[in-house]
């Protein structure tokens, strides 16, 4: 069995490393050998933070290298850019259309380049792009656009629905199990 190789990359507070132990507790109990690293750039300022998580029969090294990646699970359009290298060829990046400012935008220095997902797939990248938030919004908090993100992404996989429901279950705070598993539930449908 192949290693399957997938980061989750987005900006600090945006519950990236959430994600990744979800994932990791899903695919744990699906009886796979998994091993999940977290990088951290400025998080809690809105930078960048990186999670490889990698699954298989026997996986020997945390760390996803370039164009080793294949799905890129990326929480803001511009972290799926700055990222992107990373991808194999064939791979795919799953992608929220939301547009956060980085620094030098808040300061004046840059403009925010809007065209960039047009400009990835133009480089022959697979882009399936969500409006995660809004979905998010609809299931009661902004905060499950993680958990909507994920529920894309299990359509890649043949896990059933129940055991995504149950690694939320078992991973996000009890007060807030039912809006991730509407979250993940109207995300999923779409």
């Amino acid at each position: 069995m192949n290693t399957t190789n997938i980061m989750i990359v987005g900006v600090g507070g945006q519950g990236s490393l959430l994600a990744s132990k979800l994932l990791g507790k899903l695919l744990v109990s699906e009886g796979y050998d998994v091993k999940v690293s977290e990088v951290h750039g400025m998080s809690q300022r809105g930078g960048s933070v990186v999670t490889y998580v990698r699954f298989g029969e026997k996986v020997y090294s945390p760390i996803i290298t370039e164009g080793e990646a294949d799905v890129i699970l990326s929480f803001e359009k511009l972290e799926a850019a700055r990222w992107a290298s990373c991808l194999k060829t064939g791979g795919r990046v799953i992608v929220n259309t939301q547009e956060i400012d980085p620094m030098p935008v808040i300061i004046g220095n840059a403009e925010y380049p809007h065209d960039v997902l047009t400009e990835l797939q133009e480089k022959g990248v697979q882009i399936d792009a969500i409006d995660a938030l809004s979905i998010a919004l609809e299931a009661g908090t902004a905060k499950a656009v993680n958990i909507v993100l994920l529920s894309r992404l299990a359509k890649l996989f043949d896990f059933p629905f129940s055991k995504w429901i149950d690694a939320i279950e078992q991973t996000v705070a009890p007060k807030f199990v039912e809006v991730n598993k509407r979250a993940f539930s109207l995300g999923y449908n779409q």
